[in-house]
């Protein structure tokens, strides 16, 4: 729900708050989807986000049993040292050591998965087809921002992202 969305819901209940306050809240709350997960499988992929004239890339895990967004990390390039960061995190926030990973033909996930002992497979469609239904997602959201997040930092669009996971684990 957008900012305006979210001000006229809160209206219906009697709550008067400006888009600026709904704004901070959201901040303040550091959404961040749960830990502890334990899935069988895990799609991983990346894909490139506009912060201005800039290209970053999101990296993003989702359980394809549930579609549960598991872990997302926004960097300004796409390295073999970055995506092994990407599956250090994912490994301390959930339980994934015995799950098989369902990755592209992106060199660098390979060589992190290789890195960290884990179980892949090159897989183009059926489930992952979870991880490309959340980036379309993420991307459909952004169009109302021309497609990029503008006049937004890094660090901005990043929080925006992990509330973004919270919300859609919520609601899938």
């Amino acid at each position: 729900m957008s900012l305006s969305n979210t001000v006229s819901f809160l209206e219906v209940f009697g709550v008067d708050r400006a888009r600026s306050t709904v704004h901070n809240w959201v901040h303040k709350a550091d959404l961040q989807p749960e830990s502890g997960r334990c899935p069988n499988h895990v799609a991983v992929d990346e894909t490139v986000i506009q912060l201005d004239d800039e290209q970053y890339w999101l990296y993003a895990a989702v359980d394809p049993d549930s579609n549960d967004l598991l872990h997302t990390k926004l960097e300004p390039t796409r390295t073999n040292v970055i995506a092994d960061q990407f599956f250090a995190e994912l490994r301390e926030k959930h339980d994934v050591d015995d799950a098989i990973f369902l990755v592209d033909g992106a060199v660098p996930l390979h060589r992190a998965c290789d890195k960290h002992d884990l179980d892949f497979r090159y897989e183009r469609h059926g489930n992952r087809n979870s991880i490309e239904r959340v980036f379309r997602e993420v991307k459909r959201r952004t169009t109302s921002f021309s497609n990029c997040f503008s006049n937004a930092k890094a660090e901005t669009a990043d929080k925006w992202l992990r509330s973004f996971a919270f919300a859609w684990n919520q609601l899938i």
